[in-house]
């Protein structure tokens, strides 16, 4: 595998594939509540704060621990330097929700319930990385069934992600692991089931072979 902030040419159109799959193409809509997810993405934070500005919710929750590839960039955990970041750039502290224990997507969604229960709560847009939607998107549907669910990251082309994350092997490790994670997780209760196009299994095949494992979870 090639390690650089680009991704490498033979690939490209395998990884836009499964990019674009994950994107779940809302359109946004007011809701009760944004939900920043957490991970090594500081970008959550920022799209927050912009649509929290822009008037999309009143109210915010940003959920997350740590997981092994944030701990060292966030040690006081994702959900907290997300507030941090959500303040600095001009979101009211009591705008503001910490969910600070989940350390998975079903934890997000499961313990950003337990902290609004008793409030009036019939939407949530969920804000996370661009190719985390689709999995959010089926693990909220799951866990929390009664609330309307959108899904929104920030507009970027995958060539600017892999460049500002600065690494392509990641993100098409992340890609990978993702698209897997929408059969393996529907299968084991976890999540909705979701149609994988037979093009999109294609090029996850591929990349597969190509050596983008590591992110994979135990079938």
């Amino acid at each position: 595998m090639e390690s650089s902030a680009v991704v490498p040419e033979r690939l490209r159109a395998d990884v836009q594939r499964l990019w674009d799959y994950h994107d779940m193409g809302h359109e946004l809509r007011r809701c009760d509540v944004g939900v920043g997810l957490g991970s090594h993405d500081l970008g959550v934070a920022d799209h927050v704060a912009e649509l929290h500005g822009a008037g999309w919710f009143p109210l915010v929750v940003f959920t997350g621990a740590n997981a092994p590839t944030t701990a060292e960039r966030f040690p006081r955990g994702e959900a907290v330097h997300y507030r941090e970041h959500a303040v600095a750039l001009g979101v009211t502290d009591e705008a503001i929700l910490v969910e600070p224990r989940a350390t998975n997507t079903a934890e997000n969604i499961e313990f950003t319930r337990e902290l609004l229960a008793g409030r009036d709560v019939g939407s949530l847009l969920l804000v996370s990385k661009p190719y985390q939607q689709r999995r959010a998107f089926a693990t909220a549907k799951k866990v929390w069934p009664e609330v309307d669910v959108r899904c929104s990251s920030q507009r970027i082309p995958l060539d600017e992600y892999v460049a500002a994350i600065g690494d392509a092997d990641r993100v098409i490790d992340m890609l990978v692991g993702d698209t897997q994670r929408i059969t393996v997780y529907a299968e084991r209760g976890f999540a909705i089931p979701q149609e994988v196009p037979a093009e999109v299994e294609d090029a996850y095949r591929r990349l597969l072979d190509a050596g983008y494992t590591a992110r994979l979870v135990q079938a």
